[in-house]
């Protein structure tokens, strides 16, 4: 018996059940099938909904540090390969960091000293020419970075691994998780192994791992805008790609720019000049789209349910930002949404509540920087 009482016939079977069809859920997905384990995902919704969709596509590489740095790694080669394999959109055109105050370009120089491989510092001049961002007294190149389009990179890869043979139960519930398998709301799957990758709704299945390991949702605002600067666009012609652009905001949200000393003149400038800002947790960054439109953000609201009412002057303060850092007036708006992310004060989760199953979810905002390479973790461990 399920739901509200139905008998229901057993689902499927299978040796490794996936729980979650976002980016982290394929990913472990992909390690089994890599594995030649027959696998079955179960997901809630029709496609992939979540944060997995609704982001810039931003592999960050170069900015991360330690256990982050390497699944970046680990994922980018997994999404290059999948870009191949599947048909879908990826640049490798790196990123861009436009140092606008002398005390950004002073972090920006001391990663280089410490990354010489993979960060490359620019004058103004270069900024401008590489990512179209007037006005920077400098800045860096961070070569490793890539991009996708979530939207089509997402359905391609479980379109991808459906002609594998892993099996996917769209618009199917899972209301509880044992060591045989799974209960859902269609009836049992059954499998000697689970992964659980439901992202920032952990607490749904298991409240107390969830409290235990601090985790709590952030809601975030991003745009979608028609690029001021040019139309059209060099991507949407066929040509090259510009990198991801990123800004002084950034520098206090990745962990690769701890190296410097002088961040924290970064944080307390920005702290004194701009809190309203700093209060609403801006991530000032742009991302071109394949068709040459600008994905921008973001704001962040943290909490175990933040609001869905969300002022209109938050948007106003990014667009406002962004013109600002784009040198034009305002760019029109084409798209608004809100994602909602796992955030915890440890930026992976990896719970193995029972021998057989893993818990599995990227806590911070880097889930399509590294969740690929931390879903195969998940599963090397429980093949191990």
């Amino acid at each position: 018996m399920t739901g509200l009482g139905r008998a229901t016939a057993p689902l499927d079977a299978a040796d490794l059940v996936v729980v979650g069809a976002g980016v982290v859920g394929l990913g472990a997905a992909l390690r089994a099938a890599d594995a030649g384990l027959d696998v079955v995902v179960v997901e809630r919704d029709a496609a992939a909904l979540g944060a997995s969709v609704r982001n810039f596509g931003h592999g960050c590489v170069t900015a991360q540090d330690g256990e982050a740095l390497r699944l970046a790694r680990a994922t980018r080669e997994l999404w290059v390969r999948l870009a191949r394999e599947a048909g879908f959109w990826l640049a490798e055109s790196g990123a861009v960091v436009a140092a606008r105050h002398d005390d950004e370009m002073a972090v920006l120089a001391d990663l280089a000293a410490a990354r010489a491989d993979e960060v490359a510092l620019l004058d103004g001049a270069a900024v401008e020419e590489a990512a179209g961002c007037p006005g920077a007294v400098g800045g860096a190149r961070l070569s490793s970075d890539v991009r996708v389009s979530p939207r089509e990179a997402v359905p391609a890869l479980a379109a991808l691994l459906a002609r594998r043979g892993v099996r996917f139960h769209w618009r199917t519930a899972v209301v509880g998780v044992d060591e045989r398998g799974v209960e859902t709301s269609r009836g049992r799957v059954d499998a000697a192994r689970q992964v659980v990758a439901v992202g920032h709704d952990v607490d749904l299945l298991d409240a107390g791992l969830a409290e235990e390991a601090g985790v709590v949702r952030c809601a975030l605002r991003m745009l979608r805008v028609r690029d001021p600067r040019r139309a059209p666009s060099p991507a949407a012609a066929g040509g090259r790609a510009l990198p991801a652009l990123l800004t002084g905001w950034s520098l206090l949200r990745y962990d690769a720019f701890a190296v410097s000393p002088a961040l924290g003149a970064v944080r307390e400038r920005l702290a004194r000049e701009r809190p309203d800002a700093l209060a609403v947790g801006l991530h000032l960054m742009c991302t071109q789209r394949p068709d040459g439109d600008l994905v921008v953000g973001d704001t962040h609201a943290y909490g175990d349910a933040p609001s869905p009412f969300r002022p209109e002057d938050l948007d106003d303060l990014l667009l406002d930002e962004v013109a600002a850092l784009l040198g034009t007036d305002r760019p029109r708006v084409v798209e608004r949404w809100e994602g909602v992310y796992a955030s915890a004060p440890r930026p992976f989760l990896l719970s193995a509540p029972r021998p057989s199953t893993r818990v599995v979810s990227v806590t911070a905002g880097i889930g399509m920087t590294t969740g690929l390479g931390l879903a195969a973790e998940a599963v090397d461990q429980l093949a191990s």
